[in-house]
């Protein structure tokens, strides 16, 4: 069982170190803001949370585990929220995604 264990943790850490990886590199290559914000948000929430899974596998039912489940619900709260807000600022200061028009409700 304990093997089952080490090797179901390994993958989901290196299963989210890719997600942080390839987001690394999508932020480098992404055009314009917007995309690179999709990039960044999606895999680093994804590939955070399977770092956490792995390593709340690696820490067993402790009082370690629950810490990191408390951190993972944070992110998944937190992350995509302040991407939101990143994004709406960006927009309503102006700065236009790549090919697109504003709505006609936030013309300036």
């Amino acid at each position: 069982m304990a093997v089952t264990l080490d090797v179901l943790s390994w993958i989901l850490l290196l299963l989210g170190g890719g997600f942080v990886l390839v987001g690394g590199i999508g932020v480098i290559r992404m055009p314009d803001l917007y995309t690179r914000m999709h990039a960044a948000s999606l895999t680093d929430t994804l590939g955070t949370l399977c770092i956490l899974g792995g390593i709340g596998l690696q820490a067993g039912l402790t009082l370690a585990s629950i810490k990191l489940a408390a951190i993972a619900i944070f992110l998944l709260l937190t992350g995509p929220t302040a991407t939101y807000a990143l994004a709406n600022a960006a927009l309503m200061s102006g700065v236009m995604p790549r090919d697109a028009e504003l709505p006609e409700d936030l013309d300036p």
